[in-house]
């Protein structure tokens, strides 16, 4: 084997010895400007590594030199947000809620917040447009198990319904069927009435038992005439808004098994500032009384 270096014949330049199909590779060294960028990635690494948080640990990190944490500075600007607005939350927190929406500043902020606190804790189960789902209140409208003024609203959302909490909203629709105390006919008869009242029905001797059945059994709730009562929580059954879904099969498992859905209670979770910008937002949806 020679130790003599070919040259390329056209560019004059030294080849590797490498040969693919009758090319031959030059030996081209990389620019010089490359070159320096490349060590100058690799020092700025380096200092990176020391300077930064960068390497993993058994439970931890190095906190570099400069001791930055992203999570830190998170902190340190929600901090400076929180000291910010203190005036308005403090205002907030001492002012009848009734009286917020009398001050504009103080109200318009009051929404922004609940907006935001909404989206990140509520939405999840009333929906992002507070528009409910079988199950979940629909907040825009008018319809309201508990009371719709924003003094009524604001306890609902702080110690929530059928929740942990000692001052917890009680009410319970019994299970009918499971707990035996009223049979499958009487119960199909209950469910025709309940629909009989918002909406026209064929079957009018089943109406007239489950008006009987409504009166001896659910009526103490619900009142004589269906109107609902918010001592207990008990909806409104004649005005064709539906908690659940209005289809008879619905209402026959609503009377049969019971609905005991839980609101929490964020007393323990929000800041009383936030739940009072959380009351008057929903208040301000549209079907707050």
């Amino acid at each position: 084997m020679s130790d003599k270096v070919e040259k390329d014949e056209v560019s004059g330049t030294d080849t590797t010895g490498h040969e693919w199909d009758g090319i031959k590779e030059l030996d081209t060294p990389m620019p010089r400007w490359w070159l320096w960028t490349m060590y100058g990635t690799i020092i700025w690494a380096i200092g990176y590594w020391i300077v930064m948080p960068a390497w993993p640990l058994i439970s931890s990190h190095t906190a570099g030199f400069l001791g930055y944490s992203s999570r830190g500075s998170l902190e340190q600007e929600l901090a400076d947000a929180t000291a910010a607005h203190a005036e308005d939350r403090n205002a907030l927190v001492t002012m009848e809620l009734s009286a917020v929406k009398n001050n504009s500043q103080l109200y318009q902020f009051a929404l922004r917040g609940g907006k935001s606190a909404f989206a990140v804790n509520c939405s999840q189960c009333h929906g992002s447009g507070a528009q409910g789902a079988p199950g979940f209140p629909n907040l825009n409208d008018d319809d309201w198990l508990w009371g719709g003024d924003v003094d009524a609203i604001y306890e609902t959302i702080k110690y929530g319904i059928r929740s942990d909490h000692d001052d917890t909203r009680i009410g319970e629709m019994p299970a009918f069927l499971t707990d035996e105390m009223l049979t499958k006919e009487q119960i199909n008869d209950a469910a025709e009435y309940i629909l009989s009242l918002s909406e026209k029905r064929e079957d009018m001797a089943a109406v007239d038992r489950g008006q009987d059945v409504f009166m001896e059994n659910c009526a103490a709730c619900h009142g004589d005439k269906a109107k609902g009562g918010r001592d207990f929580g008990a909806p409104n059954l004649t005005d064709a808004i539906w908690f659940y879904g209005k289809d008879k099969d619905v209402i026959l498992r609503t009377i049969s098994r019971g609905r005991n859905n839980v609101m929490p209670a964020w007393v323990d979770r929000l800041d009383d500032a936030t739940i009072r910008q959380l009351a008057l937002y929903v208040h301000s949806l549209g079907g707050g009384e």
